[in-house]
């Protein structure tokens, strides 16, 4: 399969290892030297996995819509022009598959998130908070991943209609932590507190290798695909 890389920085770089232990090339890799890049150049891909900023994202899928190429998105803090980008998808007969994180194991933790916030919607002792611990290049906070979480639990929740990147929150809204360090590729957690005890889930990334890997997952998944999906199709969740 010949991918297009849309965000050749650390992440990108990743993905490419991964996508050629897989036996597969890389025809086109965009980073801050050649964000102009051809259509003809990504017409010739079969796949364009996209890791680029916030301010980009939206542009890149456009052109990978005109191109006629099957896009893996893994940029966040673009989505207010979500359904926009969809609708686009579906009226032009594209395809689009995006995540907030592509890790198999991150997949799995929303799953286990949402049935534990169902079970929780009974017992109102427990308040509940989110943590999310970054590398200090991290541009957007709080994480999609982190968003993705507290979207999981409002679903099953019923005692929290909001969220709140801020320790201090009120009653009905749930408490996001964003924190920057050094090297941390990733680690959420959710808190679940009562007076009496404390029940936490938690999900740490050791590298960037399973977001990576998931991107190329995605990216043999959907080619040949008109639509839009998620991880939770490529993983039959």
């Amino acid at each position: 399969m010949k991918i297009a890389i849309l965000g050749y920085g650390k992440m990108g770089k990743v993905i490419e290892e991964i996508a050629l232990q897989r036996g597969h090339s890389i025809e086109l890799k965009v980073n801050q030297t050649n964000l102009y890049f051809d259509i003809e150049q990504l017409s010739a891909c079969d796949v364009a996995i996209e890791f680029s900023s916030p301010e980009s994202a939206v542009e890149n899928i456009s052109k990978c819509f005109e191109a006629n190429v099957p896009v893996v998105v893994g940029t966040t803090g673009w989505y207010a022009q979500f359904n926009a980008v969809k609708e686009k998808c579906f009226s032009e007969n594209k395809a689009l598959l995006y995540a907030t994180n592509f890790s198999v194991g991150v997949n799995i933790f929303y799953e286990i998130n949402k049935k534990l916030a169902a079970l929780m919607d009974a017992n109102s002792q427990y308040d509940v908070d989110v943590e999310e611990t970054h590398h200090t290049e991290k541009i957007d906070a709080p994480s999609g991943t982190a968003i993705s979480i507290a979207e999981g639990i409002m679903e099953n929740l019923e005692r929290k209609n909001s969220w709140k990147n801020d320790v201090n929150v009120s009653e009905n809204e749930l408490a996001i932590q964003s924190i920057r360090t050094k090297d941390v590729p990733g680690t959420h957690v959710v808190k679940y507190e009562s007076d009496i005890d404390v029940v936490e889930i938690k999900h740490e990334a050791k590298n960037r290798n399973g977001f990576a890997f998931g991107a190329v997952l995605a990216a043999e998944y959907i080619r040949g695909k008109k639509g839009v999906f998620t991880m939770k199709d490529v993983l039959s969740l």
